[in-house]
Order: C-alpha cells, then sequence, then structure tokens
C-alpha cells in the first residue's frame, strides 16, 4: 500500500503497525519498511508517532543506508506540530553535510517553502542543484525535482530565468509549461467567475497531477543483482550448480556494470543494483518452495530485494563510491 494513498481508501494507522510487524520479521529491510511506516503515520495525524520512527531508525546500532534522508523526513514532520526550533536545526545540519542524495535536499528545501521561507527555501534548492549537477551532461531522474522544486520557487519569487530554469524547463515532459505550473497568479483564478479562467486552470491542474501520477507510479527499479565476494564464495560452496552462472567474482562484476550500460543505452529508465546474502537468498528460496540451486530464482530474487526497497541506483552519483564495494569512487572503478 502506497503512502500517498487517499485517507479514505485505507486505514493509515493499521497499515503503519503492520510496516512495523514487517520490519521486525526483515531487520535487512527495517529502514525502507519503518519509512513507509512513518508515512502513514504522518497521513494518520500522529505526527509524534511518526517522529518516533524516525527516532528508532536514528537511534539503531546498525548504520542506515540514507540517514540524511532519514533526518530530512523528522525536520519536515517535526515543522509541521510545533518544533519549528528542532527542525530548523537539523535542516541546518543537512545543508552542512551536503549529501550526496538529491531526496533530502528536496524534502528540507520543501519544508522551507511550506513555511513560507521562499528565500532559504530557493538557496536550499540551489544548494542541491551546484552540488550534484554541475558538470553533469544529464540530470539523473532523482534529481529532477530539484530543479523542478527550484524553478518552481524562483517563479514566486519573481526571479529571472537562468541556466538552471532553462534546463528544468527542457527536462519537463507536461504539456503545460513550467512556467505556467508555477505561475503565482494562478491562484486568483481559482477565485474567478469567469467559467473560462475556471476550465483553463482546471487543465492545467489536471496536467500538473498528471506528471505527479507519473513520477509516483514508476516501476520498482530494474535491479541486477550483485554479491559481494565472501557470499558469492559461501553461495557456489554451497550451491555449485551456480557456477555457470558466475564462473569468478570479477567477471561478475563485469557483466553486473556491461548489464546496466546495456539497458541504459536500450533507453530503460530507473535502473539498479540489489546485493545478496545467502542466508536472504536461500530464505526466499524457502518462501518459494524451490532450490537455492535453480539459477531461475536468480532474477526473481533480484526483483524481490528490488521491491522490498533494497536498490541502489545506478549509475552512483558523481563522486559517490562504486556500487561494487571497492571504496574507490565510481569514476575511477566501475565507471
Amino acid at each position: 500500500m502506497r503512502p500517498d494513498t487517499p485517507a479514505e481508501n485505507v486505514d493509515h494507522t493499521a497499515e503503519a503497525a503492520r510496516l512495523e510487524r514487517t520490519a521486525g520479521l526483515y531487520p535487512e529491510d527495517a529502514e525502507a519498511l519503518l519509512l513507509q511506516a512513518a508515512a502513514h503515520r504522518e497521513l494518520s495525524g500522529d505526527r509524534a508517532g511518526a517522529t518516533a520512527l524516525y527516532d528508532r531508525l536514528l537511534s539503531s546500532a546498525e548504520s542506515l543506508d540514507t540517514p540524511h534522508l532519514v533526518r530530512a523526513l523528522k525536520a519536515s514532520n517535526l515543522w509541521e506540530y510545533g518544533h519549528e526550533a528542532e527542525a530548523r536545526a537539523i535542516i541546518d545540519g543537512i545543508r552542512a553535510s551536503a549529501p550526496r542524495d538529491p531526496a533530502p535536499w528536496v524534502i528540507v528545501a520543501e519544508a522551507l517553502e511550506t513555511h513560507d521561507e521562499l528565500e532559504q527555501a530557493e538557496k536550499t534548492f540551489t544548494e542541491g542543484v551546484r552540488l550534484l549537477l554541475t558538470d553533469v551532461a544529464e540530470p539523473p531522474y532523482a534529481t529532477h525535482p530539484l530543479l523542478f522544486g527550484r524553478h518552481r520557487v524562483r517563479r514566486m519569487l519573481g526571479a529571472a530565468h537562468d541556466d538552471w530554469d532553462v534546463t528544468a524547463d527542457a527536462l519537463h515532459s507536461s504539456p503545460v509549461s513550467l512556467d505556467e505550473l508555477h505561475d503565482p497568479k494562478r491562484v486568483w483564478s481559482l477565485g474567478s467567475d469567469n467559467p473560462a479562467e475556471l476550465a483553463a486552470e482546471i487543465s492545467r491542474l489536471r496536467a500538473e497531477l498528471g506528471t505527479y501520477r507519473e513520477a509516483l507510479s514508476r516501476p520498482f527499479p530494474v535491479a541486477v543483482l550483485h554479491w559481494p565476494t565472501t557470499e558469492l564464495t559461501e553461495l557456489l560452496a554451497a550451491y555449485p550448480a551456480l557456477a555457470s552462472e558466475y564462473p569468478s567474482h570479477e567477471e561478475h562484476l563485469t557483466v553486473i556494470e556491461a548489464s546496466l550500460r546495456e539497458l541504459a543505452a536500450s533507453g530503460t529508465p530507473n535502473l539498479g543494483i540489489v546485493t545478496g546474502t545467502v542466508p536472504s537468498y536461500e530464505a526466499f528460496a524457502a518462501s518459494e518452495s524451490t532450490s537455492p540451486s535453480d539459477p531461475n530464482l536468480l532474477p526473481q530474487y533480484a526483483t524481490t530485494l528490488a521491491a522490498r526497497g533494497r536498490a541502489v541506483a545506478w549509475p552512483p552519483q558523481r563522486g559517490g563510491a562504486c556500487w561494487c564495494g571497492s571504496g574507490v569512487a565510481y569514476g575511477e572503478c566501475h565507471g
């Protein structure tokens, strides 16, 4: 159940409780599951309960995959129920830490925008854009909300278009331009008595909603399965029939990068990598009532990991570490 589902169609409190129970059964996926649970808590009006889940993640002994995202969501939630000072302190910390993930930038900038801090919102969007997109030929899909949000806030501030705004316009696929969608005067037309003005605004809103729905409905990443060295060694020792799939670890890594590049060249969007572990794979095989030796199970396992929020976007952000776990920058490794 997606957290944006309207309240009349789902019991958000029950869904949050279900996700929390599931997180207890699958601790390796607790981060993704508890973030979804927190979203349902927010939608149910239980802001304090959502904060408790964010705190639970941040205080966990396990390292988080997206700590900046968790902090950003916590800040946004805190501000919504009166904890402005704490929210601002968290936002300042996120901006100072300069995360390489666009999501925290978008969340904290939109929090500032929501509370009429337009100048600070514009500065935050711009900081994120400069950090993640300077000298990048094609902005990754995940960075588009940064550019669109920055365009929106600058339009509200009456700022002239700059090169980043032009890029946002070029990336925008809706038949209604960003300038129209982000026009501050649009709100006035909603109170108009002129049927033609109202009809035009309804058309714009439908186009904007269509773009939003398209973004929400993007499928899980097309995920390629990656086995770290120790896991692959253990896997092949236990299930030698899979040796034909993995002649060597070096070749395994080469095939992953080549496969992803081929998919990207064919126009496949939203690519990712999921990392397997032998215990998790064996548990998945048991749940499917089949043998781990069956090579046909491997792509199903990868898809399931992606559906549980375990996929890491490919390619890594500029300057980010390589997906293979070498610790070396992607551009100096498999990139």
